[in-house]
């Protein structure tokens, strides 16, 4: 679901892209998945025509989450998820780029619903997903350890909260951000944190 250009893609499966963008569906390399264009609202597919839907990180875009879960559950035997619970609020004062540079992202998470209310209504149990301190993926958490990483313009391109926030709070963040690890005052703010291999940043599976 959402497929963008098939980073998620495994291999060594027979696998059947969704992307309702056509510049993500123009930018899918050669050699990846079939793609079908259409959203999770309203899936071309008949009753149980996969084992398996997975969608990572693509909830919070969908016009209307709800429905497109249900759609999942509908078209597949099994649905798995990877989300962000934006009710738990714990994770923003954990999370040392929210707190102390990008607040900002609270107002993008405001009035979303805990992800109790989804995984009750396909039937799904949640899971914690920890994040590992060198985490390969790119996702908006994944650095918390390394945050020297969001200082590089490409990793940031890639994530769309920082779009989301607007150039001037991005700049304003990367500037303090900046100065604050050449002045060692990241390290005085968050001593320990070195000795953490895994972060709780309030990501989670759904998994039916």
């Amino acid at each position: 679901m959402s497929a963008d250009t098939g980073s998620y893609e495994p291999p060594d499966r027979d696998v059947t892209a969704v992307e309702p963008s056509a510049v993500m569906r123009a930018q899918r390399p050669a050699g990846t998945a079939p793609c079908v264009a259409a959203a999770a609202e309203g899936l071309p597919f008949e009753d149980r025509s996969f084992d398996a839907v997975m969608a990572f990180s693509t909830v919070h875009h969908w016009q209307d989450p709800i429905a497109g879960l249900r759609e999942m559950r509908r078209v597949a035997k099994r649905v798995v998820v990877f989300t962000h619970d934006a009710g738990d609020t714990g994770w923003r004062h954990h999370f040392r780029l929210t707190r102390d540079y990008l607040p900002e992202v609270a107002g993008l998470v405001a009035g979303r619903p805990s992800v109790d209310r989804p995984a009750g209504v396909i039937g799904a149990r949640l899971e914690p997903v920890l994040t590992p301190w060198d985490c390969a993926d790119g996702f908006f958490e994944a650095h918390w350890r390394r945050p020297e990483a969001y200082l590089d313009d490409h990793v940031r391109r890639a994530v769309s909260v920082w779009t989301r926030v607007g150039a001037e709070a991005e700049q304003r963040a990367v500037n303090k951000l900046r100065e604050d690890l050449s002045s060692s005052r990241w390290v005085e703010r968050n001593p320990g944190l070195a000795g953490f291999d895994a972060a709780e940043s309030g990501l989670r599976l759904l998994v039916a």
